[in-house]
């Protein structure tokens, strides 16, 4: 597999400087909406839906911002709002400060979009498709970085080769050279890993990586929540077309305070001796005593005590903490 190797210096220096944001709406966000509403008209004998309820949400400029959600939440519409392939309903949003009906062509200009779908020519070869894409978004010939995006993105030898001729990664890649030919500021990727190698992932968010740190704000969605927890600073999660949090990441994950302690004891734990009052126990494949607490209520010595209490021997211990599923499920199967 091709390496992704970091962009040369001059690509990243063009990189670094992205367009002035539209006069006096410096608000330091990359993306904002306010209100956004969209609803899909019935058709075909399916009842109108609405795909989006008056979202009110701000992307910080410079940042990792994470868009999650369970499948038909409304990302993706979100996503193409901004974009300019859907039309939105109702309510507001801009790209890098340009308002998407006052000023479509420059906010269409600040973002690139990789989307989820391998949605390539198959009889195009990545040059082409590149040369193409910077002819859409008007940027001039002697402008045009097309081999240094591809050696970026560890495509070059692969320039003149057929879109079909690409591997499932190779094509991956393409779309994300394909939404870098204009430079834009915000760069999205909706679903980047889906159904890729570990060994690709890594190479992937290493240039994503190398392109926030020059500048670039990233929006992601993903599946992946680990990723969403190691990469993003900021997550947001949309269930049923309404915004349910919108948090600093290790905010949103401290909202669960609930930990499990876990124990190993010297003789078996039966279901009479796990059972306590107040807590949520368990006895784990293994033969382990697993207790599930909230800090606030309980403390650990309390719950070693009661153990002990039942005259079994502690002989080993080890805690676990909640993370960004825990949150994730939580807060959508509330919602």
């Amino acid at each position: 597999m091709a390496e992704i190797i970091p962009a040369d210096p001059a690509y990243s220096a063009r990189a670094a400087v992205p367009p002035e944001p539209a006069p006096g709406n410096e608000t330091g966000n990359a993306i904002e909406a306010r209100g956004l509403r969209k609803v899909y008209r019935a058709s075909g004998g399916q009842p109108a839906k609405e795909a989006l309820r008056g979202i009110d949400l701000a992307v910080p400029r410079g940042s990792i911002f994470g868009l999650l959600g369970p499948n038909g939440a409304g990302k993706s519409t979100f996503i193409n709002i901004l974009a300019g392939l859907v039309i939105k309903t109702s309510g507001s949003a801009s790209v890098w400060g340009f308002d998407i009906d006052v000023n479509p062509r420059q906010a269409r200009a600040a973002i690139g979009v990789v989307p989820q779908e391998l949605n390539i020519d198959p009889f195009f070869t990545p040059a082409e498709v590149l040369e193409l894409q910077a002819g859409l978004y008007g940027v001039p010939k002697r402008e045009r970085r097309t081999m240094e995006i591809l050696r970026a993105m560890g495509l070059e030898d692969k320039a003149d080769a057929y879109a079909r001729t690409l591997s499932g990664g190779m094509r991956r890649r393409l779309l994300v050279a394909k939404a870098m030919v204009h430079n834009p500021p915000v760069l999205v990727l909706d679903e980047p890993t889906a159904g890729v190698d570990i060994e690709l992932r890594k190479q992937l968010w290493d240039y994503v990586k190398s392109l926030h740190e020059q500048g670039t704000t990233i929006v992601l969605t993903t599946h992946y929540l680990e990723e969403a927890e190691a990469l993003c600073d900021t997550i947001a999660i949309i269930d049923k077309g309404q915004l349910v949090a919108c948090e600093p990441t290790q905010r949103l994950i401290a909202r669960i305070t609930d930990k499990k302690l876990i124990m190993r004891t010297a003789r078996p734990v039966t279901p009479e001796m796990a059972a306590m009052e107040g807590l949520r126990t368990e006895i784990t494949q293994s033969g382990a005593l697993s207790v599930q607490y909230n800090p606030l209520e309980a403390s650990v010595m309390d719950i070693l005590d009661r153990v002990r209490a039942r005259g079994l021997e502690i002989v080993d211990i080890s805690t676990e903490e909640s993370d960004l599923e825990d949150v994730f499920l939580q807060l959508t199967s509330s919602h």
